[in-house]
Formats: structure tokens, C-alpha cells, sequence
């Protein structure tokens, strides 16, 4: 049985009394004064704030002077994005809150490391199974300390994970156009902490996404590529956590798989 680095072990520690402090006891219980909506589809709970604050204080703790940027911080205050150039945490306290606030899963907590607008390690925790995915940069992906390589789903034709409930007329038509012929379709779990999970570990080929927001992405484009797979702009520029107005990633279980799709989404029919 592999063992986790103390790092590691750390953070896995934080997540499962995070979870069973505030999170676990409350799915499927919120009442309905512990929620919230920032804006049209975008709850926020109790278990959010609640969790975001006892992480923040945690690796404060754990890293003295590292700045701290979660997603309630930053929307309370935008400055606090101003952090994400430097050497920072960034958590995600609650990812999935749409699907925990309708007692569904999946649902997770992650956390990056970053420094001078790059992510330099990764954490994404499923508080229902207790599974970890971890990486450091340039030390590989791993699963409850277990090195992973990503594999493809091995189907034909391959398994493409799209939000077409996110898509205006336009994009949909484009999606029709040059994804729908050449791949099975699957909606996205509206959770990125499972979606990169999926990209690497045989459920899903290719995924696409819009919104590219440092809490939600840092941590799980890290540890796809270091498993083997690829994510990056559709440009083939690297992501960037400090980027936090652009859009638009392309994930994929092997470079291939991610350079045949963007291929044809580059490339539409007349």
C-alpha cells in the first residue's frame, strides 16, 4: 500500500473533517435560509462559507504568509484575485454546490497550489467516497498515494463530456456540427472535482468547458497532465491561474484524443 507524502496526508485530513464537520451532516438537510444565489444558477450554502473559512485558516496556519483565494473571498471582494500572480492557495470549498443543494452528487472540496500564475500542486477530494486525487508538478498524478496513467474509455466512437445546458443557439449548432457525428455525447456532473477524474480514469475521452475559473480548474488540469492526459486553451496555450478572464479548456485522456478534437472544433464543416 502506497503512502501519502506528509503534504498529502495534510490535506486529506483537512478535507475529511471539513466533510464531516459541515458537509456530510447537511446533504440532503439544508434547510432553506442556508442557501443562497450569487446569480442566476450559482447558489452558495452555509457549507460553503463554512468550509472555505476553517481551509483558510488551516493552511494559513500550515503556510505562513501564502495568500489565501476562495471563491466566496473573491466574490466578496475581487481584489483578492490579485493573489492569484503570486505564490497562493486556491480552494473551491464546496464544488458541485448546484447538485448538493438538490441532494445530488457528485459534489467535492479542492485546493491548488500556485505560484507566479502557474499551478504547482493539486488536490480534488469526493467526501462521499473518500477518494484523493493528488499531484505535484513534475512528480506525476496519484489516487489515494496510488500512480495513475490516464487510459481512454476504449469506445467507438469515443465519449465526449459537453455542457450543452450552458450553450446558446450558436454553440449548440457548432456542437452538432462537428462533435455530435464523431462521438458518443454524455452531459458534464457539473462538478470539475469528478470531471478530471473521468478524463483520466476511463469514463470519459474529451471534455470541454467554458467557464475557467482558477478554483474550479487549477488543481484538476495539474493532475490530468501529469497522469498523461492533456489540458490546455483550445489554442494550445497552457492554462494559467492568474488568467481569470479568458475561457474556454479542452481536456482529454491522451494528447492524441485532445489534438483530434480540437481539430474538428477548429475546423467545422461548411
Amino acid at each position: 500500500m502506497s503512502e501519502l507524502s506528509a503534504l498529502d496526508a495534510e490535506l486529506r485530513d483537512l478535507f475529511r473533517f471539513a466533510a464531516e464537520r459541515s458537509m456530510l451532516p447537511r446533504f440532503r438537510a439544508l434547510a432553506d435560509d442556508e442557501i443562497e444565489m450569487k446569480g442566476e444558477d450559482d447558489p452558495v450554502t452555509i457549507v460553503d462559507r463554512e468550509v472555505e473559512s476553517f481551509l483558510t485558516d488551516a493552511l494559513t496556519k500550515l503556510a505562513p504568509g501564502v495568500a489565501v483565494v476562495g471563491e466566496e473571498a473573491v466574490h466578496a471582494d475581487k481584489a483578492v484575485l490579485d493573489h492569484l500572480s503570486e505564490q497562493c492557495w486556491i480552494i473551491d470549498p464546496l464544488d458541485g454546490t448546484a447538485n448538493f443543494t438538490e441532494g445530488k452528487e457528485p459534489f467535492g472540496m479542492i485546493v491548488a497550489l500556485a505560484d507566479a500564475g502557474k499551478a504547482i500542486a493539486g488536490w480534488l477530494y469526493d467526501p462521499i467516497t473518500g477518494r484523493l486525487c493528488h499531484t505535484k508538478a513534475g512528480e506525476g498524478a496519484f489516487v489515494n498515494g496510488e500512480k495513475v496513467r490516464a487510459r481512454t474509455t476504449g469506445s467507438d466512437p469515443q465519449i465526449a463530456a459537453i455542457a450543452r445546458g450552458f450553450l446558446n443557439e450558436k454553440q449548440n449548432a457548432h456542437v452538432d456540427a462537428t462533435i455530435a457525428p464523431h462521438y458518443t455525447l454524455v452531459d458534464i456532473p457539473r462538478c470539475a472535482a469528478e470531471q478530471y477524474p473521468r478524463l483520466a480514469l476511463g469514463q470519459n475521452d474529451v471534455s470541454t468547458f467554458e467557464r475557467t475559473l482558477a478554483w474550479d480548474h487549477a488543481a484538476g488540469i495539474l493532475w490530468l497532465n501529469e497522469a498523461g492526459g492533456k489540458a490546455a486553451r483550445p489554442d494550445g496555450s497552457e492554462y494559467r491561474v492568474d488568467e481569470h478572464e479568458k475561457t474556454g479548456l479542452v481536456g482529454a485522456s491522451s494528447p492524441a484524443i485532445w489534438d483530434e478534437f480540437v481539430g474538428r472544433i477548429s475546423n467545422p464543416p461548411d
